[in-house]
């Protein structure tokens, strides 16, 4: 255990967490909302802090990142714990927190990504913001180490603690599940304000932003929710990419799964205001690719996972000449 970042003491040995939005405010022997920060005599404690339940080399594109490094591996790692709790989780063993995990120290995460040739580090699996303390002393590590640092996120973590992070975020794919309050209420038992925020503040700091929905039928899929989310996209920049993933049951959901003439009739929205659109969790060609919003022409290839950049020179787009909206 490691004493937590973020909290404050209150009377009879309680503490409020001050970490995410769930505010909570933890008696003696009790955990927070997330499970995995724990109050010990009027002391919260990380009870995740070294502890790693999945670790291994990924493409940078099952982050998803498609304008990160594209066809680069990443060593990517996680944790228990998450401060959401959405009926469709689809790592939601990760969830409890006796779920089996190894001990592994910030240095040796560090050693082993440089050992395997990696970009650097992501963040994933679970929610990096309840693994606070060991993410942004790793994240330091890597810095030093001349490496990138990656989160993948729900994106529900208070102003403070995310702008002493954002310092030393590379790249951030945030997860925006729903533009209606009310799913986040009823289906993830959080709130969707601070999630937008966090977007909002990850963009304004430099950081490389994409951003993911999982189109759920008859959840979040209508036309008015999904020109919502393009809006708010337009609004970051319409150079932030956006992806949508299929949905497939899981966990506490039974809906069946999302339709591919839903998904396709998603992306078609959105192309109207954004130049780079994605379809993900299907086997179909179309929104694989990137293509120049200039000239069509075609900067990356990908076939499932794997990424060749084939248009860009130099950053530029090499029939226009246009700036490509990549970090390479």
């Amino acid at each position: 255990m490691k004493e937590a970042l973020f909290y404050e003491p209150l009377g009879g040995n309680r503490v409020h967490c001050l970490l995410c939005p769930q505010d909570c405010v933890i008696a003696p022997g009790r955990t927070g909302f997330c499970r995995v920060r724990v109050n010990r005599g009027g002391t919260l404690f990380s009870l995740n802090y070294d502890r790693v339940m999945a670790a291994g080399m990924d493409p940078v594109e099952k982050k998803p990142l498609y304008h990160f490094h594209p066809g680069a591996a990443i060593f990517s790692i996680g944790t228990i714990g998450c401060n959401q709790h959405c009926d469709f989780c689809q790592n939601w063993q990760m969830l409890e927190p006796d779920a089996p995990a190894s001990e592994m120290s910030a240095e040796t995460a560090v050693r082993e990504a440089k050992e395997r040739g990696s970009t650097g580090i992501a963040y994933t699996y679970n929610e990096p913001g309840v693994w606070y303390e060991f993410v942004i002393e790793c994240c330091r590590l890597v810095r030093n180490e001349g490496m990138k640092n990656v989160l993948v996120t729900n994106g529900s973590i208070n102003p403070e603690p995310f702008l002493r992070l954002a310092p030393l975020v590379d790249a951030m794919n945030i997860d925006i599940k729903s533009m209606e309050p009310g799913f986040y209420r009823k289906i993830c038992k959080s709130e969707l304000e601070p999630v937008l925020s966090t977007c909002r503040a990850a963009k304004a700091a430099g950081i490389h932003l994409e951003i993911t929905n999982l189109v759920i039928p008859t959840l979040n899929d209508s036309d008015e929710l999904i020109s919502k989310l393009v809006d708010f996209v337009e609004e970051l920049g319409p150079e932030v990419p956006l992806h949508f993933s299929s949905y497939f049951p899981s966990h506490k959901m039974r809906i069946g799964p999302t339709p591919l003439s839903s998904l396709l009739r998603t992306g078609d929205i959105a192309r109207k205001k954004l130049y780079y659109v994605y379809l993900g969790n299907v086997s179909v060609h179309e929104g694989c690719d990137t293509q120049c919003p200039g000239c069509g022409n075609t900067l990356v290839k990908r076939c499932g996972a794997a990424a060749s950049v084939t248009g860009i020179g130099e950053g530029r787009c090499l029939n226009c000449g246009r700036t490509a909206d990549f970090i390479l």
